[in-house]
């Protein structure tokens, strides 16, 4: 396997991901083969069904750069990617400092593999993170980070552009996957603890995250390690809690269901969790 220069350590990534890359969402175009691959830094990406180096499709929406592409799904019937930067004004390394300085210039897009165009379909969001379609493309679901919400993002006929909130959860939401009933589960990092909460509201800590005399993401990450309160969600058909599944987790990143069994994947872990269900 070749690396880039210097990209190769794996006892280095976290420390060089901005120049190395760091892949979050991933995605088959199965007409096609192609892969899609949303990288924190380097945009939205394709590889082909032969493999080979990946292709960058677009790195920028109406003259502002991506600047912490997240999560992406593709519309069967159409092959249209949705995808979200989570943050123009905070990279990846520096996720923690989204969700406590209220930084809302997140936004939600789609890109047409046809004429390789970027539409913003929302703007000045919280930490936008995972996404995930409906079973028919009516609607799709975005989590939405700081603010522990769900929304429900009307894309056809009359209701195309509406927006609901559908649930406020318990913490803080990662990706969101579809299972094979058009049912969701979304993983949770982390319970909003009260220290959270309070930071959150706070208006000085708000405005002097990055000024503080400690790394805020290496913070939460202990505090996270100390708790263990990651946990996966269920949501029906419509997007409701039906759901809640606390397995002692840490840094939940995504719940997925495949086979009557759920794997558990996490941000930090080098490993997937498998539960059995059915």
């Amino acid at each position: 396997m070749n690396y880039r220069d210097g990209c190769g350590d794996l006892m280095n990534s976290i420390s060089r991901e901005h120049t190395c890359g760091r892949p979050l969402g991933l995605r088959f175009n199965e007409d096609t083969g192609d892969l899609y691959i949303a990288d924190a830094y380097m945009g939205l990406l394709v590889v082909g069904p032969n493999g080979g180096v990946a292709t960058q499709v677009a790195t920028q929406a109406q003259g502002i750069p991506f600047g912490f592409t997240n999560s992406l799904d593709i519309d069967k019937r159409t092959g249209i990617i949705y995808f979200t930067d989570s943050s123009t004004r905070y990279q990846r390394r520096n996720h923690i400092s989204v969700i406590v300085s209220g930084d809302n210039s997140g936004r939600l897009m789609k890109f047409d593999p046809e004429s390789k165009q970027v539409t913003i379909l929302l703007n000045d969001l919280k930490f936008p993170n995972g996404v995930a379609l409906s079973e028919n493309g009516d609607f799709i679901l975005v989590a939405e980070t700081t603010t522990c919400k769900i929304l429900k993002v009307w894309l056809q006929d009359s209701k195309a552009g509406n927006v609901e909130v559908i649930e406020e959860l318990p913490g803080f939401p990662d990706n969101i996957k579809r299972n094979h009933n058009g049912e969701f589960w979304v993983g949770i990092n982390s319970k909003r603890g009260k220290l959270l909460k309070w930071a959150i509201s706070n208006s000085w800590l708000q405005k002097n995250v990055l000024k503080l005399p400690f790394d805020s993401t290496k913070v939460h990450s202990y505090l996270a390690d100390f708790a263990g309160n990651g946990m996966g969600i269920r949501l029906n058909k419509n997007g409701n809690v039906v759901e809640i599944i606390e397995g002692g987790w840490k840094h939940v990143s995504e719940v997925e269901e495949k086979y009557g069994s759920l794997w558990v994947g996490s941000v930090k872990r080098p490993f997937a969790i498998k539960m059995h269900i059915s």
